[in-house]
């Protein structure tokens, strides 16, 4: 009976069983997918996984990573395939894939439509540097 409960609860409620919280699935909602350009040529393809709720499968070249969302203190997005070592990380403007245990990126500048709108915005308006900003004036 133990047998088929763990069964059960792998194939049904994954994060559960791997420690995942409501937030870690919230993570999935705001992950693009789609078969994105990088930079050397290179695509990355992400798809979520139909039968498991917040994972995707993440395919370069040869390559297939099942990975799930791991909450940051940063705010970007990052899928994780510790078993393979792959991470994915996704922020505003850019996205890449990394190997930790081969200890480099498969990809780099990996850009969804939305993440190529959010770089003409910022070519078109750049952000000030904080360095640049006029000094302030010493009798104020």
């Amino acid at each position: 009976m133990k047998k088929i409960m763990a069964s059960v609860m792998c194939g049904l409620f994954p994060f559960l069983v791997m420690g995942q919280a409501a937030s870690e699935l919230a993570i999935a909602n705001v992950v693009y997918q789609g078969r994105m350009p990088c930079e050397l040529g290179a695509f990355v393809t992400v798809t979520a996984d139909p039968t498991a709720p917040g994972f995707f499968d993440v395919h370069i070249k040869r390559d297939k990573y099942k990975m799930y969302p791991v909450a940051t203190s940063t705010g970007a997005i990052r899928l994780e395939d510790r078993q393979a070592g792959a991470v994915w990380i996704q922020v505003a403007n850019k996205s890449m894939l990394m190997n930790q245990k081969l200890g480099k990126r498969l990809a780099d500048a990996c850009m969804s439509p939305e993440q190529a709108a959010v770089t003409d915005a910022l070519i078109r308006t750049p952000v000030p540097n904080i360095l640049d900003a006029p000094a302030l004036n010493a009798t104020n």
